[in-house]
């Protein structure tokens, strides 16, 4: 009995280390999976976090670009209100110029419109280029009437300036009107 009794005990043992083969090879395998779903919740939180970030970065770009544009035509508001003052000093040097007699009053109006033009381009306002022979574009003049061409090359294109367009930074606050040969 003491033989049976030595193989029923090494059938154990080798059984037994069989049993904890497979039991570590279990282990191992559990524990791999575990990387491996945690390495996979790893790189899913990376690229959340990623693309979190990403927004978030356009998100401050997008407000700043807003903010900056918001304060350089913060003013436009007032600058509409003082187009016309300035129309009317154009007017009145134009008129001006006209009377020899008032060389004075011309130098006075001259220099309160100097000041003012040279205030409001300090804070953005300039006017825009336009000239009698440009080509009319509808994107960028407006046109209040049209006459017939004195000349065939004149058609479709500015014949006079009624009123100046102005410019607030790069936004445009009022087109020229204008009038256009046909």
């Amino acid at each position: 009995m003491g033989k049976k009794d030595k193989k029923d005990i090494e059938n154990e043992q080798v059984e037994a280390a069989q049993t904890e083969t497979v039991e570590v090879d279990e282990q191992v395998i559990e524990e791999q999976t575990i990387e491996e779903k945690l390495e996979t919740e790893l790189k899913q939180e990376k690229d959340k976090f990623l693309r979190l970030f990403a927004e978030f970065e356009n998100y401050k770009r997008r407000t700043s670009k807003e903010r900056i544009e918001l304060f350089s035509t913060a003013s436009e508001g007032v600058m509409k209100t003082l187009l016309p003052v300035l129309d009317d000093f154009e007017r009145a040097l134009s008129h001006i110029d006209d009377d020899k007699e008032a060389e004075e009053l011309r130098k006075g109006v001259l220099l309160i419109y100097n000041k003012l033009v040279s205030t409001l381009e300090q804070k953005g306002l300039k006017a825009m280029k336009v000239e009698k022979g440009d080509v009319f574009n509808a994107d960028n003049h407006e046109a209040i009437t049209q006459i017939p061409a004195p000349t065939d090359d004149l058609k479709g294109k500015i014949i006079d300036i009624v009123e100046k367009g102005y410019l607030l930074g790069d936004k445009v606050i009022r087109f020229p009107k204008v009038v256009i040969g046909q």
